[in-house]
């Protein structure tokens, strides 16, 4: 049965929407919010919320997962449709994480465990309505950081401008090199959380011994050499994000300590009798496969969906060949002013080179290779033999019997890409969800791969 909605009038107050068939529960979040100087109406229903969101405009939606009238994902999608800009968190009951993992995917901001701690309500409304609108601001500042006009570049640049606007765990993958603490780093910047710290952590840097006190911080006295109080990476991180670069380098003993962590939103010095409440957002990356990781034994399944709620994929550099040309004046330009000369021009040499050469590194290979050319030249432009490109198969003797590294690459490619589609009868947006990447990017791989025709 649905109940009756109660609504206050407080003026021209900032307006939360409260979503709960308990009325306890809509008492006690209506209180809270009231006494953070917000207004709040409350449903008891999904009818009742989309009612509401009809006819009013919120800053901030709060719902119960269970609802006399459907799930309380039923409501995270419909706001994702219909409400672009409005934030909505999930209450799950404690130890739901497969819940909370499930209304992040759907494009919840973030979630609450029951019972409700008024502390993580208070920060996560304040985080929630910290969210910058959508902008021309915003596309302008990711078009200036993440360089590129191809179709993988633009299709990362529209994924990182709808997670930045979430709380959810963010994995990316990709080839070293490819650019993964600059699309963290973008992420943060885009977040409610930009005012406060990014810490990032580079985890296979750090000893396994001194993982636990660099991670969570120890007390004075906790053992030897501890002579003051210090903080870890939560700790330093907390109201910001928290950047694990290379987590598929945590032994498993401390991706256990890492998943209590994240699921408590807890962490507790060494040496401390009680624990501290954290609130940090977690992106990670790697340039490995995680999930094969998991199927060898070498990483917590647990922990892998908990990272994983939701994926982007960095491309590789030979991917964007087009862009690549945008990418080396761009370099060189910052590059020329750091040493104070004037930005030299390539030869058609280097040029076709540079457009034919594989880039194992990616971005990072093409930054060093004319940090090189420019120390090395000995005219005004930069030509072939500056560049110093590393061997690729295509320059060695016919009769190793190997093919130019993207040949092997694009027929591989192509293979998977068939077979993809021979299983689900040429259904391509199937053929994508098979293939783990998204309708656009396979209609794109096909075009350049001469599929379509």
């Amino acid at each position: 049965m649905s109940v009756k909605s109660e609504r206050r009038t407080r003026g021209e107050q900032i307006r939360v929407l409260v979503v709960d068939d308990e009325a306890d529960i809509r008492e006690l979040l209506d209180l809270t919010l009231a006494r953070m100087g917000l207004a709040s109406d409350c449903a008891g229903s999904v009818a009742d919320a989309k009612q509401m969101l009809a006819q009013t405009q919120y800053k901030l939606c709060l719902t119960d997962m269970r609802l006399p009238d459907g799930e309380g994902l039923d409501l995270v999608r419909y706001i994702a449709e219909h409400c672009r800009d409005l934030p909505v968190a999930v209450i799950t009951a404690y130890g739901s994480m497969e819940n909370a993992i499930s209304a992040l995917k759907a494009g919840a901001f973030d979630y609450l465990a029951k019972p409700v701690s008024l502390d993580q309500l208070r920060i996560l409304v304040h985080s929630a309505l910290e969210l910058p609108q959508r902008a021309g601001d915003d596309e302008a500042s990711i078009a200036h950081s993440l360089l590129g006009a191809s179709p993988a570049i633009q299709q990362v640049r529209d994924m990182i401008e709808r997670v930045a606007r979430s709380q959810a765990p963010i994995y990316i993958s990709g080839e070293s090199g490819s650019g993964k603490e600059l699309a963290a780093r973008l992420i943060h910047r885009l977040g409610g959380r930009r005012e406060a710290p990014f810490v990032a952590v580079n985890c296979g840097a750090i000893p396994e011994s001194l993982m636990e006190s660099e991670f969570f911080g120890y007390r004075k006295g906790a053992f030897t050499g501890a002579e003051a109080d210090r903080a870890g990476f939560f700790q330093a991180a907390d109201g910001g994000t928290l950047f694990l670069d290379e987590v598929a380098d945590l032994p498993l003993l401390m991706q256990v300590k890492l998943l209590r962590a994240i699921q408590e939103k807890r962490v507790r010095r060494i040496g401390a009798t009680a624990e501290d409440a954290v609130d940090v957002r977690i992106i990670c990356a790697t340039h490995h496969r995680l999930k094969a990781l998991v199927e060898q034994g070498k990483f917590r399944q647990d922990l892998f969906y908990r990272l994983n709620v939701i994926e982007l994929m960095m491309p590789p550099l030979r991917e964007c060949r087009e862009d690549v040309p945008l990418f080396t004046r761009s370099i060189l330009r910052r590059l020329s002013s750091a040493n104070g000369v004037p930005m030299p021009a390539l030869t058609k040499a280097a040029q076709e080179a540079l457009a034919a050469y594989p880039f194992p590194g990616n971005v990072r290979e093409l930054e060093n290779i004319l940090e090189r050319a420019l120390a090395l030249m000995t005219g005004k432009e930069i030509d072939l033999v500056d560049l110093r490109l590393a061997q690729t198969p295509l320059d060695d003797e016919p009769a190793s019997g190997l093919a130019p590294l993207q040949d092997y690459l694009d027929q591989v490619e192509r293979q998977m890409i068939q077979d993809a589609l021979d299983r689900t009868r040429f259904n391509r947006t199937a053929a994508a969800r098979l293939l783990g990447v998204t309708f656009r990017s396979l209609r794109y791989r096909m075009e350049r791969l001469g599929l379509n025709e």
